[in-house]
């Protein structure tokens, strides 16, 4: 997508936050209206009925935040089997998800074959995924969930009666319910002449876009046990399509028990370590995506802001420890997508220029002059103006005693503009993605992975003269366990 085109994209989504803001207002003399237009859908939709259910669907899905060319469709993916489990009551929701690839390209974390599954919860304001190694928090991921449990076609009339909405009348007969969660979306309900949900108008906060407009479409609607549902479900989300369902099969009444919060899903903190790698240069880990911090002479540069605002800046703040009295003057961004680009916008309000590959720069500053006013954030709090850095092929940053060396990684399945950072005089590669390490003494891969063999290319390529890899995720190597990683003999040196 061009700039232009994101550009009309916001136009759109600002639009549409005034026009509901209008909705609101006009409506705001015809109170009854409101209840009126409720009691009908809720009563249609059998609403007070639906408690607890779950539905099983098939179809197709795009993953969000993780496209190949920064402003493209999201990455397509298959969905072998959607089971959704909700409580109503506790606010609380359970996706479980077979998926493979639909495509070769773009990220996602998932194989580049072969199928993968997905265990996601929320509770309340605890979002947390069931992994193979365990409980996995995900603070970060409650906003969304949060928001996509109370679309719902029986959870947005739920949403609209403690929210106090507003209707409107529709020219088909039907109505429109538009209310606000405070710190969490705005959404408008569209209602039929027959009383269904059919479409959900919403906007809700990313880390990166900001305020993102997400549009919900329900249709085929049975009744089951006098609840109805829609057997097709489709959504977009920033513009792009994210979902397209087809449902199988409803359970009304639920079992809801393995919806209870695990313990682990408590420790929402974030936790930064420091590894001192070289004189200067620290690892900073602790969660799920690492960071880099590097000193210069009169300066710290930052590489790698993920996640949200309190990760970035729960790095920030440990850096800026590390080494009192600099300034973070550079905050270097491996790609694009959106877990590794969630805290560009608070290294932007800390004051550091955004360095990043070339073709993401009009995308972020697009991105950057989107509104953000569902929960600002803390550039939009302080209202710092953005500033970048392009990187085409390479870029040399840094002095003569510790030269930064930027590359671009070319001709990746992963991401089309995506960089990578070589420390020449520690002999140190910084990278996200292209190579996350597996634990002590996994087996092996049962064949060599494409991004493995494509960040070896780009090694040997540029000639790098590498001892260890600092990955962004996962933890420190030698160079020689992406070689065997891929099963391939390291180069003579």
């Amino acid at each position: 997508m061009t700039r232009s085109a994101f550009t009309r994209g916001t136009a759109c989504r600002s639009a549409f936050v005034i026009a509901m803001a209008c909705g609101l207002a006009a409506c705001a003399s015809n109170p009854g209206s409101a209840g009126d237009a409720l009691a009908r859908a809720s009563a249609t939709m059998g609403e007070a009925q639906a408690k607890r259910l779950r539905y099983v669907a098939e179809g197709v899905g795009y993953t969000f935040g993780q496209a190949y060319k920064p402003g493209a469709p999201w990455p397509r993916i298959t969905l072998h089997s959607y089971t959704r489990t909700i409580d109503y009551d506790s606010g609380a929701m359970r996706d479980e998800i077979v998926l493979s690839r639909a495509e070769p390209t773009g990220g996602g974390g998932y194989p580049l074959s072969g199928q993968q599954r997905n265990d996601q919860f929320i509770h309340g304001d605890l979002a947390w995924n069931q992994t193979p190694g365990g409980v996995a928090p995900g603070p970060r991921l409650v906003s969304d969930r949060m928001h996509q449990l109370w679309i719902t076609p029986h959870g947005v009339l739920k949403a609209a009666a403690r929210n106090n909405a507003s209707a409107r009348r529709g020219a088909d007969g039907g109505s429109t319910l538009s209310f606000v969660e405070p710190g969490r979306f705005s959404a408008t309900a569209q209602i039929s002449s027959e009383g269904l949900v059919t479409q959900v108008d919403s906007v809700f906060p990313d880390p990166v876009l900001g305020d993102t407009r997400a549009l919900t479409s329900y249709s085929d609607y049975r009744d089951v046990a006098g609840i109805r549902f829609p057997m097709r479900i489709r959504q977009s989300m920033g513009g792009f399509p994210v979902l397209d369902l087809t449902v199988k099969e409803v359970q009304p009444n639920a079992d809801t028990a393995a919806l209870q919060v695990p313990d682990a899903a408590r420790n929402t903190g974030e936790r930064v370590t420091a590894e001192k790698v070289a004189e200067g240069v620290w690892f900073l880990g602790g969660g799920s995506h690492n960071s880099v911090a590097i000193e210069a002479r009169d300066h710290l540069v930052l590489v790698e802001t993920p996640l949200n605002d309190a990760r970035t800046q729960a790095v920030i703040t440990q850096a800026k420890a590390l080494v009192p009295g600099k300034p973070i003057r550079f905050a270097i961004n491996s790609h694009a997508h959106f877990d590794h680009a969630g805290g560009v916008r608070t290294a932007v309000a800390e004051g550091a220029t955004i360095v990043t590959q070339a073709a993401n720069v009009p995308y972020f500053e697009s991105a950057f002059a989107q509104a953000n006013r569902v929960r600002p954030d803390r550039m939009a709090q302080e209202g710092k103006r953005p500033s970048t850095l392009a990187v085409g092929d390479s870029l040399v940053m840094g002095d003569a005693s510790r030269p930064i060396e930027v590359h671009r990684i070319t001709n990746s399945v992963h991401s089309d503009s995506f960089i990578m950072v070589y420390l020449p005089n520690e002999k140190l590669l910084i990278q996200a993605d292209a190579f996350t390490p597996s634990p002590p003494n996994a087996p092996p891969l049962p064949a060599p992975n494409a991004n493995h063999l494509n960040l070896i290319a780009n090694i040997e390529r540029l000639g790098l003269k590498i001892d260890r890899i600092l990955p962004l995720h996962g933890r420190v190597v030698a160079l020689s366990e992406l070689y065997a990683t891929a099963g391939r003999p390291m180069p003579a040196r």
